[in-house]
């Protein structure tokens, strides 16, 4: 049975349990009047993260809700969440330009030979009389290759892809893209000028680059293996800065080795990787911009707060969309297994407490559905419990406004 729960009561604070450096404009817009917000706040309602692994930390049963400042919710265990009817919150989009950036100068270390450059500069000694003899005769050893020409390979034409794309072809380049789960708005978002491939592997036949933006599920779970790897051209360079599990990396290690890749450029160091002369892999920056965190931060909490005092559900990764203007001080949210009658069961809990419904809008994403219910006066907690009664009910949400 799902244990009701109510918004705090006026001259109370809800808890916020911050689990990360999350930028300060963001958490700036949980008002102090009405929000507890630190490191070490007990019984929360919500907890705000960006890294921290909350597979190894017990979530208080107080939490009913979780936002992760980012857009990757692997360190967050979604599907116990679902089943206590919790959302997980993320915020997609929001480092997107960030990422872009790095993943150009990504592609612009591997065609410049950037990085065995630098290493062949810090080994040179200061104080040689021959300085620039050894400068001039060791540059020979990195000349690379201009971006304008060249083919880049697009796999995930989400926020981060699209732009990707739009930058490459600014700076001249081919972009062939591919992604078949594409919305409808990154649809509109797609340059012209990108060609539509139909699978990864005429991706990675067609590119000199290839540039991975997707999530890491079961399904992309080494998207780049050793069945595939294969297909791309000689010389050719392959970028991840999605998630590390996406790219096998006894695969890239063998290409690497054969000459079939030139080079790996990541953003999640392995102990496979690290050191090896022709990968380059950064310390997982690409959120780590001042923008990035701010914009992450803004997202995530304006999201929390219209669900913790409204009930509204915008970008949950495990619950749809939910949003419905208030026609009512007294406003219902319940999360519920997605199955028959269900709001039928509430329609009749209600009616059976001598409640009025106003208005009620409902929602399925999968196995999860969302109702939002404003009736015309206060409820009771033994209505409230009657509704959490319900077998299917996960949560009931009380969210009274002050009159």
């Amino acid at each position: 049975m799902a244990e009701p729960t109510a918004n705090a009561a006026p001259g109370t604070r809800a808890g916020v349990l911050v689990l990360n450096q999350v930028s300060a404009t963001g958490l700036a817009r949980l008002p102090t009047e009405r929000y507890r917000v630190g490191k070490d706040v007990a019984d929360p309602v919500a907890i705000l993260l960006r890294s921290a692994d909350l597979h190894r930390t017990p979530i208080p049963a107080s939490v009913v809700a979780i936002g992760r400042a980012g857009a990757g919710t692997n360190n967050i265990p979604v599907d116990a969440m679902s089943a206590r009817g919790v959302p997980v919150f993320n915020a997609p989009g929001a480092n997107a330009n960030a990422v872009k950036e790095l993943v150009l100068a990504g592609m612009l270390m591997a065609a410049r030979n950037l990085a065995p450059a630098l290493r062949f500069v810090a080994r040179l000694d200061p104080g040689a009389t021959d300085l620039d003899a050894q400068v001039e005769d060791g540059k020979k050893s990195f000349a690379g290759f201009e971006l304008a020409g060249q083919t880049l390979g697009v796999i995930g034409l989400g926020k981060i892809g699209c732009l990707v794309a739009d930058a490459a072809i600014r700076l001249g380049m081919q972009v062939l893209g591919c992604d078949p789960e594409i919305t409808v708005d990154a649809a509109w978002g797609l340059h012209s000028q990108v060609r539509r491939a139909t699978s990864v592997g005429e991706v990675l036949r067609g590119a000199r680059f290839v540039t991975l933006h997707v999530p890491l599920v079961e399904a992309t779970r080494h998207l780049v293996n050793d069945a595939n790897i294969g297909l791309m051209r000689e010389g050719a360079v392959l970028l991840n800065f999605s998630r590390e599990g996406v790219v096998s990396d006894a695969a890239v290690l063998e290409a690497l080795g054969s000459g079939r890749l030139a080079g790996y450029v990541c953003d999640f160091p392995s102990p496979a990787t690290i050191g090896h002369p022709k990968v380059v892999a950064l310390p997982h920056l690409g959120a780590s911009t001042r923008e990035a965190e701010e914009n992450c931060a803004l997202m995530v909490v304006d999201q929390l707060r219209a669900y913790l005092e409204h009930g509204e559900v915008t970008n949950a990764v495990n619950f749809p969309n939910v949003r419905m203007d208030r026609e009512s001080h007294f406003r219902v949210a319940i999360a519920n297994s997605n199955v028959p009658n269900m709001l039928g069961q509430i329609s009749t809990t209600m009616a059976q407490a001598g409640l009025n419904i106003r208005n009620m809008l409902n929602k399925s994403r999968g196995a999860m559905a969302y109702t939002l219910v404003d009736v015309d006066s206060a409820v009771s907690p033994a209505a409230l419990d009657a509704l959490a009664g319900i077998e299917g009910v996960l949560a009931v949400r009380y969210l009274p406004e002050a009159v």
